[in-house]
Order: C-alpha cells, then sequence, then structure tokens
C-alpha cells in the first residue's frame, strides 16, 4: 500500500476542441515518488449527464481513494455529453485523455507504459472501446455493467424519451442505422491481441441486463482474449443493492494487481 498524503490535481484541461467547452479531467495520486501507473476511468450516466467527480454510488475513499492507496494513479475524465456532440465524440475526448496522460506523462510521474481503462455503465462502453482500438496502448481494461450492443438495449427504466439514450448518443435510432450501431457495440469489435478485461455486473441489472457482459465475455474468449466474468447476486444497476464496495473493488484490484505484476507499494 502507499504511504503518505495522496495528491489530487483537478480541472487539468486535455483537449480543447473549437466551439465546445474544454475538456478537464481529474488526477489522483500517490504520495511519494513514481512513475506510478494508470487508470484512466470514465464516468458512467448513459451518454446524457454525469461527471469525473462520480464513481458510482461509493464514496470517493473506497474508488478513487482506494486505487491511488494500492499505488495508482487515476485520471478521472469528462467528455462531451450526447446533447453536445454525438458518437464518436465522446470516444475521441476519451482518446483524447489516453494521449494527454502519456505526453504529460514525466510531468506527472506518470508510467505512460502501465495505463489500465475503467469504466462504469455509459463509460464502460467507451472503455472497452478504447481497449479495443489496436492503436492505443491500454493494457488492461475494467467494463463495469457496460453496454456491449447497442441494439440490444432495453427502455431506460426512468424514461428518457423518445429519442433513447442510444438515439441521443448515435444521432439516430439504433434500428435505423445498423452500421452506425456495430460502430459503437464493443461486442464487434472483440479482436485477437486485445488487452486482458475484467467484465463485472449485477445479476439484477434491469438497465443493462447482464446478457451485455455474457455475451461479450465469450465474444472476448473466442478470440483468445484473457477475460474475466464477474456476475454479482442481488446487485442492480451501478452496483444498487449492494452494500460492500470490496464485493467488486477487491477483484478488480486483484485483476489490475495480477495483469501488471507486483507494483511499487
Amino acid at each position: 500500500m502507499a504511504s503518505g498524503t495522496p495528491r489530487l490535481e483537478r480541472d487539468l484541461v486535455f483537449s480543447t476542441i473549437p466551439g465546445y467547452r474544454p475538456l478537464t479531467l481529474d488526477l489522483h495520486r500517490p504520495a511519494g515518488p513514481g512513475p506510478f501507473p494508470v487508470v484512466l476511468f470514465v464516468h458512467g450516466g448513459g451518454w446524457m449527464v454525469g461527471s469525473r467527480r462520480t464513481f458510482c454510488f461509493f464514496p470517493a475513499d473506497e474508488t478513487f481513494g482506494r486505487l491511488v492507496a494500492e499505488g495508482w494513479a487515476v485520471a478521472s475524465v469528462d467528455y462531451r455529453l450526447s446533447g453536445e456532440a454525438v458518437f464518436p465524440a465522446p470516444l475521441d475526448d476519451v482518446r483524447a485523455a489516453l494521449q494527454w496522460v502519456i505526453a504529460e506523462a514525466s510531468a506527472y510521474d506518470l508510467d505512460a507504459n502501465a495505463i489500465a481503462v475503467w469504466g462504469e455503465s455509459a463509460g464502460g462502453q467507451l472503455a472497452a472501446l478504447l481497449a479495443l482500438d489496436p492503436d492505443t496502448s491500454i493494457r488492461a481494461a475494467v467494463d463495469w455493467y457496460g453496454p456491449s450492443d447497442l441494439a440490444d438495449v432495453p427502455p431506460a427504466p426512468t424514461p428518457v424519451g423518445p429519442p433513447s439514450r442510444e438515439a441521443r448518443l448515435l444521432g439516430v435510432e439504433p434500428t435505423d442505422d445498423p452500421d452506425a450501431t456495430r460502430a459503437a457495440s464493443p461486442l464487434h469489435h472483440a479482436h485477437a491481441g486485445a488487452p486482458p478485461f475484467l467484465l463485472a455486473h449485477g445479476l439484477d441489472d434491469q438497465a443493462i441486463p447482464h446478457r451485455h457482459s455474457e455475451r461479450f465475455a465469450a465474444a472476448l474468449r473466442e478470440t483468445g482474449v484473457d477475460v474475466q466474468l464477474q456476475l454479482v447476486p442481488g446487485a442492480g444497476h451501478i452496483w444498487s443493492g449492494l452494500d460492500d464496495s470490496a464485493t467488486v473493488m477487491g477483484p478488480a484490484v486483484a485483476f489490475l494487481h495480477r495483469v501488471f505484476g507486483s507494483l511499487r507499494r
């Protein structure tokens, strides 16, 4: 475990796109010298809402703080929401955040060769797509209850439309543009040579059914990718109904340590 007082730099601008707000990230770092391996964290919110300040409903010391205590830096990023720009804009933004981490690694004592991506819900979809991009340097991915097939997402438990969450993301209903829907669906991008994945999903999830992670895990395994699937009884979306964060944080942290080996403590 890392010791000392962790450091937090907020509102670091990683991308400036003409006509849009500057995109920023919060950088959580352990105390002491690095370089530190990095988790690039992507928040959820149906591509419509959400903030880099939140990590499902768990207290920050059990999420950002837990990772920092384990020796990781966490770059928690914002991206353009569906009311601002349609896909692939949010994926482009997450990719820009990754490029910033790599470019600024020496300035912030980060290890540019040890970067994992972790997303939840809509952020899980973006994290998975980033990890599956052959041109990125992501070495591991944690996808919590992310939609893997945008053609198979049920209506939101709390209606948001029409248009649906997916239509707001794509700019068109998924049934009206199958090519765009496939492009935004991690299930259809599984390929040999992709980094290891941890997929975790609640068995009581009504927003994004657990079949999304099960089908995605099967597709990854068919290509020979190292994939770990955790199905959590009694848990709904955003881990609702789950009282103990260790149930899901513990396996995810263990997965990162397994993939990256023994980290500096």
